[in-house]
């Protein structure tokens, strides 16, 4: 066990225990660049001397490309498959180029608190050496706590912009003398919830900082975005043809809507797998599934942006504990979930989005063990199926269950789904200025309402003038009030007096 003090700013809430070294096996030559050695990247000895300790010898892909790179000060933009150590990629070189007792001179963001604790411990381990401190800054936990850690003034902080936007504002953390910026999962940091906090913090940060961007997907929108607050980058691309890790083995399962959490139970009883991750889109869907999956006896747990930060913490625990088997995810909560042992990742909800669920089905299949990822697809979302495939250049098998049996159509979903269809070829009319518009629905309705209400009229008025409308003028009486009853019951005023003729001269 490393002593305490050399660690970097022990934290028991964050971090993590010892890693045990790897045992053998054949390394993936997709992932790993096994003509490389740690000891061939130009670190430093501390930093060398932790990762012979924790059992490493050849570097990722991603690591052997981007390291060099770093420590040789350019502007990186790194993109490389889920699970292959970009958070080593670009905090080995971090490491090597920080100097001890410099305070706040490097800065790393990630859209979430999970994310930064696993950040945090990478660094922990990989920097034991080195005499560095490192902290963690991040909404759910007490401000006067960090603040008391950053009053020590460490090297290296780590946090989401939300609250390192809170610490600068309430005079804890500076950010003039950031020497290094970098931006993990930056497809989620570039996004419209996080985007104006991005800009507002590396703005405060000097313009001769160097700035690394890492990401398992980034889009030409995200590339040309990142690209502005850089100065020449270089990018680094490592994967090659599939987005996906070739170890996964991905399917994909037909479903109605109204059968997706009997199907769920059913995959989750008769594939009994040791460690699953269900992605839903909605929050409300993963406090559903847990509550449903409890009446089917199987023990699952949610975790989600609007849980309490120590409710996140207990979940993880477990799940890093082993001692759950079904956590239920939605995909903002799961950026950092860095797990050993997920041998399953199911698609609850197929996500909008194709690049998320590269990162999803990332959560398994890391470092080279194999995985297994099933998507849960309904007669809708074809085209969305489509698109993933095109993005990730694999086709999907589909799966089928001989033995699940459908579940009948529920009342009213046969026209609740006429409703959607109808909503949706509306959306995908394109707009003709000069085209007759057809009458909605509930217009052609009132038209028919008032059709029959003429009928009722012309039967009242047989043979005469019906009436369409109130006539042109009307009499208006006048409204008796108070006021005026005690005016008219006054007596009348009496008449002026003649007036007198003047004299005569």
């Amino acid at each position: 066990m490393v002593p305490e003090a050399a660690r970097l700013d022990h934290d028991p809430d964050l971090d993590a225990p010892d890693p045990i070294a790897p045992e053998h096996k054949p390394l993936s030559p997709e992932i790993f660049d096994t003509d490389m050695t740690f000891e061939q990247l130009g670190l430093t000895e501390p930093i060398k001397r932790a990762i012979r300790a924790m059992g490493f010898r050849h570097p990722t892909r991603i690591q052997a490309q981007l390291v060099p790179v770093a420590l040789a000060g350019k502007d990186v933009l790194g993109q490389a498959k889920t699970g292959t150590g970009k958070t080593a990629a670009f905090g080995l070189p971090l490491l090597n180029m920080c100097r001890p007792g410099e305070a706040f001179q490097a800065l790393i963001l990630g859209p979430t608190r999970e994310l930064a604790v696993q950040i945090h411990n990478d660094l922990a381990n990989f920097g034991r050496y080195t005499g560095l401190n490192a902290v963690t800054v991040y909404g759910g936990k007490p401000i006067r706590q960090q603040a008391a850690r950053l009053a020590k003034n460490p090297e290296i902080i780590v946090g989401t912009p939300g609250r390192v936007l809170d610490m600068i504002e309430r005079g804890h953390l500076r950010l003039d003398n950031i020497r290094f910026a970098v931006l993990d999962e930056v497809d989620r940091m570039f996004d419209i919830g996080f985007r104006d906090d991005i800009r507002k913090i590396l703005k405060m940060c000097p313009a001769e900082r160097q700035t690394m961007f890492v990401s398992a997907t980034i889009s030409k929108e995200i590339e040309d975005l990142a690209r502005r607050h850089m100065r020449d980058p270089e990018k680094i691309v490592t994967s090659s043809g599939s987005l996906t890790v070739s170890l996964v083995d991905q399917h994909y399962l037909s479903v109605q809507p109204w059968d997706k959490k009997r199907l769920l139970a059913h995959l989750l009883t008769h594939e009994e797998p040791a460690l699953t991750v269900v992605f839903c889109r909605l929050k409300r869907s993963c406090d559903e599934l847990v509550v449903y999956l409890a009446r089917k006896n199987i023990e699952a747990h949610a975790i989600h942006g609007d849980l309490p930060q120590s409710k996140r913490n207990a979940v993880m625990e477990q799940l890093k504990s082993g001692k759950l088997e079904v956590l239920i995810a939605s995909d903002l909560a799961s950026r950092g979930i860095d797990v050993e042992g997920i041998s399953h990742v199911i698609n609850y909800d197929l996500p909008e989005d194709p690049d998320i669920y590269v990162h999803r089905i990332g959560r398994t299949a890391r470092a080279g063990n194999r995985g297994v990822a099933w998507s849960l697809v309904t007669p809708e979302q074809g085209e969305l199926l489509t698109q993933i495939e095109h993005l990730i250049n694999t086709e999907i098998p589909k799966l089928d269950y001989p033995d699940f049996e459908p579940g009948p159509v529920p009342d009213g979903f046969r026209q609740q789904r006429e409703q959607d269809a109808q909503l949706k070829q509306m959306r995908s009319q394109k707009f003709n200025r000069y085209a007759t518009p057809a009458p909605p629905p509930a217009a052609a309705a009132k038209t028919q309402v008032q059709a029959v209400d003429q009928q009722r009229m012309a039967e009242k008025f047989p043979g005469g003038i019906v009436p369409t409308q109130l006539p042109a003028k009307r009499m208006f009486g006048k409204v008796r009030t108070s006021r005026s009853a005690k005016l008219d019951a006054a007596p009348p005023p009496p008449p002026p007096a003649p007036e007198s003729a003047p004299p005569a001269t």
